[in-house]
């Protein structure tokens, strides 16, 4: 099968196309054939080796397909169901070994590739606004890269449950982007002070909490903009990790919270899997989440696809398709 594969830790010229050997479906496992592959920044992390993951491997933790064989010890799964998973690697590929824990069906009326669009990053989305900050009405939240593929989606999430939202972008395309998905206002963070224009907006009062999937370069400024007692919830690094941080920072901001919350511990049970997934799939169908991608490309194109994620080129989501 073609797959791609990652020989040693770099940038995205290391990605390499490759034949390898089907894989077979261990116990608790389907084999699924991959229509399409989500392209996510943790799968940059990983490639740069800023996450540890033994070489070589095929990156791709999100996908959507149709299983073809089941392994041993599997119940709920047939050859022939429509799935879509996350957090579980392998996703650059035709046929993928998927954990049937991570796995769950797509429902008739959502298309395998908005599927695969919406595992990682609306779930994600989904915890953050449910879990890490529930949001209530009459909040205000910033969400930083408005108009990236988790930003869109949270920047709607945030606005069902009657929150407001302050988007920051860098261009006007993506702005007009954000402010569809409902962000109430934008701050260009190219042409203006962040801080000061989230102190300026909210009356001096500040955000309840900031949605920081970017890192070094918007922490301070994230922190900086948090009513007393108000939440950072720093969910990415797209810029680079931020340094450490001493302790006493959230005290001198107000008593604040900062957390680092991740996907893989926000489904740690059949439940809560099948739970947020299914709000997404609920609310796509309903048409009360619009799930935005903004590039595809053939699976030998992984390089191009990481160069435009990294690069943020890219809005909404990038998917590989096979």
């Amino acid at each position: 099968m073609r797959a791609i594969r990652i020989p040693a830790h770099g940038g995205p010229e290391v990605l390499e196309s490759a034949e390898l050997d089907q894989p077979a479906p261990q116990s608790g496992e389907l084999l699924v054939e991959v229509a399409a592959a989500g392209v996510n920044f943790i799968d940059t992390y990983q490639r740069s080796g800023l996450y540890s993951v033994p070489l070589p491997f095929t990156p791709g933790v999100e996908g959507a397909g149709t299983v073809r064989e089941v392994g041993p010890d599997v119940t709920g799964f047939s050859p022939g169901d429509r799935v879509a998973w996350a957090m579980s690697p392998g996703g650059y590929a035709e046929r993928a070994a998927v954990p049937a824990r991570n796995a769950v069906r797509i429902p008739d009326g959502v298309e395998e590739r908005t599927a695969a669009a919406a595992m990682l990053q609306g779930m994600t989305a989904h915890f953050l606004v449910s879990s890490t900050h529930p949001v209530r009405a009459g909040e205000t939240a910033l969400v930083h890269a408005a108009a990236g593929g988790v930003g869109l989606l949270l920047t709607q999430l945030i606005k069902a449950r009657g929150g407001n939202v302050i988007g920051t972008v860098s261009t006007a395309e993506k702005e007009q982007l954000a402010r569809a998905a409902g962000a109430d206002e934008i701050i260009r963070y190219t042409e203006a002070d962040v801080a000061e224009e989230v102190r300026d907006l909210t009356d001096g009062r500040g955000v309840d909490v900031a949605y920081d999937g970017v890192g070094k370069d918007t922490f301070d400024g994230s922190l900086a903009v948090l009513r007393p007692r108000g939440t950072l919830a720093l969910f990415g690094a797209s810029s680079g990790p931020v340094p450490p941080v001493d302790p006493q920072r959230l005290n001198s901001a107000g008593s604040v919270f900062l957390t680092r919350p991740s996907l893989a511990h926000h489904i740690l049970s059949r439940e809560e899997l099948d739970w947020r997934a299914g709000e997404i799939f609920a609310a796509i169908k309903s048409s009360d989440l619009d799930v935005r991608i903004g590039g595809t490309y053939p699976l030998n194109q992984a390089r191009q696809a990481h160069e435009d994620l990294e690069s943020r080129r890219s809005t909404g989501k990038l998917l590989l398709l096979l």
